[in-house]
């Protein structure tokens, strides 16, 4: 299989350096390009001394269109698979090759990497996770399926998954929405466990106020699609 890792990264010169070393030493078999969204501090700086693969955006698009961007770079270079990997440094890449063995094995459309099924690891803040929590019942009404971590960026996709989220994706907080696309489309989505990191540089764009907005935003798209399909 021909492997991408995907890596939206805004503001994260603390971080993205140790982002892209951790899969150099625990997922070779992966190429990745870094998405850097019209960072104002030394992101850029650091990909180019460092030689790194890099798309730079002219504009801040957000966390929706900086992935987006990776999966049309994954359609166009001819990649079977395509795993999102944020720059902050929480998502660990030694669970990457056991997400794409689950893949092939389970011939899925997507593979999450769960904080929730064995509850290891960092498990985020009390309101995040009432607001995943959230999510999944949403979710599981509206499509029957239970995910026990429908906000994780840790999400392996093939190739048809990738064509999907190369020609539409949401923008604002995509995670879910793009599950209950997947879903109502009869995609196979999996989970397995895994552990992610607390961040050790730098701040979530998403403040408390924002993801109020978010929810309410994404829980209204996610009900008009659902009603138009």
């Amino acid at each position: 299989m021909k492997k991408l890792i995907i890596i939206p990264a805004y503001n994260e010169e603390g971080n993205i350096e140790r982002t892209v070393n951790n899969i150099k030493e625990n997922a070779p078999e992966f190429d990745y390009v870094i998405i850097n969204d019209c960072s104002t501090d030394n992101t850029l700086k650091i990909c180019r001394e460092n030689a790194f693969n890099f798309i730079n955006l002219p504009v801040n698009l957000g966390i929706g269109g900086a992935v987006q961007t990776g999966y049309i770079y994954a359609r166009d270079n001819g990649y079977d698979c395509a795993v999102q990997v944020d720059g902050d440094g929480q998502h660990d890449a030694a669970f990457l090759n056991e997400m794409a063995d689950t893949l092939l094995r389970e011939n899925a459309d997507m593979v999450i990497g769960s904080r929730f099924i064995k509850m290891e690891g960092f498990q985020s803040s009390a309101m995040r996770r009432l607001g995943i929590k959230y999510f999944t019942n949403l979710i599981k009404g509206i499509t029957g399926a239970t995910v026990t971590d429908p906000t994780s960026g840790l999400r392996l996709i093939n190739r048809r998954t990738i064509e999907m989220f190369a020609a539409y994706y949401p923008t604002d907080y995509p995670e879910p929405d793009s599950v209950v696309t997947l879903l109502k489309k009869k995609g196979k989505v999996v989970e397995i466990p895994v552990m992610m990191k607390e961040r050790e540089s730098g701040k979530s764009s998403i403040s408390p106020l924002k993801s109020v907005y978010y929810m309410v935003k994404v829980s209204l798209a996610i009900l008009l699609e659902s009603v138009a399909k």
